[in-house]
């Protein structure tokens, strides 16, 4: 299996680890992406994610010939698709999109060949492995002895590369045999437990994953504004709470970002709304969050200006979707902070993260602490763990959003 070609389709997030990692354990991958600005970047070792460990490898792979980057799909012995899957708005609830999946599959239709395996690992709606199965079929292909099966990701952003070797993974099937094949073919590279289930089920497993932590998080986000009213501080309320066995509550934030846990969960309800009445709510309660951090900065922030005569200076701290990333999709912080701009406040930005935003002034943490009358911290980077009494703060109001400030 080692000699087989493998061309992995869309470049990003999943799709860029996938391709280095395998480069580095001896296949010959073929990156494609439609993107040229990306293609011409990798083929320069220029990366355009922050992930750790994956720039070392690109460096590696490019340099020793293992891995090819284009905007043009060749022929290979094992297609992975990792393109994106976003979703529409359609009567208040998300629908998901899968043209990136039906484009992904199109442009590999005239390589298929007996023995190829095609493996889709983009989050998607229950049937979306089939569809690719009918799809080719429309397309003239001969599936004969061709084994098609979903696989996917399970990552965490920020430990990829670890967590893509030694995390379990589900594959799901259209065939026994393809299960088996395509479990062989991860078994080279993955140190964790290779699951085999029929392609359904591993759909809906991924979408389910996602959509139980959704309600945690939910659950932790109420918790906090229930907490907020009582004049009790949410998270010595949680740290107590989970001194029981059998509790385990998860930390509040200002809402859930990222492009699975905030949108996957949708993909379920759009496919039995009757029935996913606590998936929805947990994903209204998330939603809510947001903007009650957002009233609260507002309201403090136009008290202070009744009170001084002048606009407060607001810092937002981070605005990436989690800790110690630079991935902004469907953040929750940078929905805070771009509404408090949009709505007229003065806003700055700490993101360490990145260079540069098309809307927001990015100023340093230490001019922020110095220079800011209200301090919002909306993301638990590492930059922002402070013990509050080492600090020089000017007379400040902070609200810590996710417990960064140490008593």
């Amino acid at each position: 299996m080692k000699k087989k070609t493998v061309c992995v389709i869309g470049l990003g997030y999943i799709g860029l680890p996938t391709a280095v990692l395998l480069a580095n354990n001896g296949f010959s991958v073929f990156g494609y992406d439609t993107n040229n600005k990306i293609v011409k970047n990798l083929n320069k070792k220029i990366l355009h994610i922050v992930e750790p460990n994956v720039d070392k490898l690109l460096k590696t792979a490019i340099s020793k010939g293992r891995l090819k980057v284009s905007n043009k799909v060749v022929k290979c012995d094992v297609y992975i698709i990792c393109v994106p899957t976003p979703a529409n708005k359609k009567n208040n609830i998300y629908v998901p999109n899968i043209d990136y999946v039906i484009a992904a599959t199109k442009s590999i239709a005239p390589f298929i060949k007996k023995g190829d395996l095609i493996i889709l690992e983009s989050t998607c709606p229950v049937g979306s492995t089939k569809k690719i199965e009918d799809l080719l079929i429309k397309e003239g292909v001969n599936l004969k002895d061709v084994y098609i099966a979903y696989c996917p990701e399970r990552v965490l952003p920020g430990n990829i590369i670890k967590e893509l070797i030694e995390n379990d993974r589900i594959v799901g099937g259209l065939s026994l045999k393809s299960s088996k094949k395509v479990s062989s073919f991860y078994s080279l590279f993955v140190k964790g437990k290779i699951i085999q289930t029929d392609a359904k089920s591993a759909e809906l497993c991924k979408l389910t994953e996602n959509s139980f932590r959704d309600v945690n998080i939910a659950f932790a986000n109420e918790l906090s504004m229930i907490c907020e009213n009582l004049g009790i501080d949410v998270f010595n309320l949680i740290k107590i709470a989970n001194k029981h066995p059998r509790v385990n509550i998860l930390q509040p934030g200002v809402g859930v970002g990222g492009h699975c846990i905030a949108i996957d969960p949708w993909f379920i309800v759009s496919e039995d709304f009757k029935n996913s009445k606590l998936i929805q709510k947990a994903r209204e309660v998330n939603e809510f969050k947001t903007k009650w951090v957002i009233k609260k900065i507002k309201t403090y922030a136009d008290e202070f200006a009744i009170k001084k005569g002048i606009k407060p200076k607001i810092a937002c701290l981070g605005l990436a979707f989690k800790p110690d990333i630079d991935d902004l999709r469907e953040s929750k912080a940078l929905k805070v902070a771009e509404t408090l701009f949009d709505d007229g406040y003065k806003v700055t930005a700490v993101e360490p993260n990145i260079s540069s935003h098309n809307k927001l002034d990015l100023i340093s943490f230490t001019n922020a602490i110095e220079d800011s009358d209200i301090i919002c911290i909306l993301v638990k980077h590492k930059e922002f763990i402070f013990t509050k009494s080492k600090k020089k703060l000017r007379p400040t109001k902070i609200f810590d959003f996710c417990n960064a400030i140490k008593q």
